[in-house]
């Protein structure tokens, strides 16, 4: 088994425009759900905010220059969306896109391919108000800002990204709250998913329409690694359930024009999926040119104890209210093994365990690992620098099953490391970190972490080195 990658793998980073940017009120930009959200007390932890970030809108370059430094050959960030349409709809601001079209060319200058995702779970709050995921016509707007993010950046960007993990936006965002705009509504989750599958085929559509045919379009999923607690057939039934929502949802109309057959009768008590119009699966099921997967961890599932209370082990926030819509049967037990700072149990094999299922799920569509990394407790030392030697025994754990997979047959194509510094983290604000690179909050100064330096040598190599000690 050889340890090097196919030629022309990608080594990326990616971020995501709210967790860097900054610059919140600059050059037309308007409220997100996420500036709302995260003004709103009690929603992130310490009341941080993105309104700062790590300023990456003032220092694109200097960050630039450090991708270079690192050996990446590919950066996937995110356009916020309400930088460039502020309201949602309407003509684009061109401060707003130029600030993209300097971040491309930079990275084209330095040999650093982009690699675009346009939503990264920022809608413009004017959006939200007017009825937010749950809406149809958000799916409409969508697809028109797709248009005119594509006529403008078209020429010099290859790889683009519809949508991000659709499943948080959807059901994090509208069912369980923990993340903005903080709605407790499971009918609005499961509408929230249609539009956003929608969304994902027309602004496909409307790419397609807009950009050089040479240009790739993709979709970036956190499918989950759902496994039973035990072989009881309660418990199997408990990971069907569970693996509908979590994945069937966007993959079973993305991929294969459909939604799963159990899917509308589990969630029967919640919504009767009227919304679903003729022609919507239709519109969602768009040839791609790539699957994105986001994996962190695996979930572990059984049947519900009736008689038994206490927190939802899905390592997806606290919450009264969950963010599986007709799952109250099932119950999330945490993992065994060593965890991340997330609480996440380290699993690697399950990245393989889901490259393996892609590859089976849809035979002949290359895949990507558009994201993939660990939070760590990392801190300066006296000199300085920041080692973590427990991130570096993640990203190599990982990607030896990254590896191994396409031994087995997996056409992965490339590999973005969560994240490329630290940042802003959603509702955990700034006290989860998960960059190659360590920000110092206080004056903003990057320092690369071991992690990045040993990053650098593998994409250089385009090999994976011995485990380090302890992996």
């Amino acid at each position: 088994m050889s340890d090097r990658f196919p030629p022309g793998f990608l080594w990326g980073a990616a971020t995501s425009a709210y967790q860097i940017e900054g610059a919140v009120r600059e050059d037309g930009r308007t409220p997100s759900i996420w500036d709302t959200f995260s003004h709103t007390p009690g929603k992130v932890a310490d009341g941080d905010t993105g309104d700062v970030a790590v300023d990456h809108y003032h220092r694109w370059r200097e960050d630039v220059a450090l991708m270079a430094d690192l050996g990446v050959t590919s950066y996937r960030f995110s356009v916020s969306w309400s930088r460039v349409q502020p309201t949602g709809r309407g003509p684009a601001v061109q401060l707003g896109l130029d600030f993209y079209r300097r971040l491309v060319d930079e990275l084209l200058d330095h040999g650093i391919a982009p690699a675009l995702t346009l939503y990264h779970w920022d809608l413009p709050q004017e959006l939200e108000d007017a009825g937010g995921w749950p809406a149809r016509d958000t799916a409409s707007r969508f697809a028109d800002y797709a248009a005119l993010v594509g006529a403008a950046l078209g020429d010099r960007v290859e790889r683009w990204i519809t949508l991000n993990e659709p499943w948080c936006s959807a059901f994090l965002g509208y069912a369980s709250g923990v993340h903005a705009p903080g709605r407790t509504d499971p009918a609005a989750s499961l509408r929230a998913a249609h539009h956003l599958n929608l969304a994902h085929g027309r602004a496909t559509s409307a790419l397609r329409s807009a950009m050089p045919a040479r240009n790739q379009i993709a979709v970036s999923l956190n499918s989950a690694v759902v496994r039973p607690l035990s072989q009881d057939p309660a418990d199997l039934a408990a990971v069907r359930r569970i693996d509908d929502l979590a994945n069937g949802v966007f993959h079973g109309p993305m991929l294969h024009g459909a939604y799963p057959r159990h899917l509308f009768a589990d969630t029967a008590a919640i919504t009767d999926w009227s919304f679903v119009h003729d022609g919507d699966l239709r519109a969602i099921h768009q040839p791609l040119d790539a699957l994105g997967l986001n994996y962190y961890t695996t979930a572990l599932v059984s049947a519900a104890d009736p008689d038994a209370a206490g927190p939802r082990a899905d390592g997806h926030g606290a919450s009264e209210h969950s963010p599986w819509p007709g799952a109250a049967s099932v119950a999330f037990h945490q993992p065994p093994g060593e965890r991340t700072v997330m609480g996440w149990t380290i699993d690697p094999s399950g990245l393989y365990d889901l490259l393996l299922r892609y590859t089976r799920e849809a035979p002949g569509l290359p895949l990507l690992v558009t994201e993939n990394g660990a939070a760590c407790d990392d801190k300066p030392g006296p000199d300085g620098t920041v080692h973590d030697a427990d991130r570096i025994r993640y990203l190599h754990g990982h990607l030896d099953m990254v590896r191994r997979a396409i031994e087995e047959g997996a056409d992965v194509r490339g590999y973005y490391l969560w994240s490329l510094m630290d940042n802003f983290e959603w509702s955990y604000g700034y006290g989860k970190r998960f960059g190659a690179v360590y920000v110092d909050y206080e004056t903003l100064a990057r320092t690369p972490k071991s992690s990045a330096h040993w990053y650098a040598e593998v994409a250089r190599a385009n090999e994976l080195p011995p485990a380090p000690p302890g992996a």
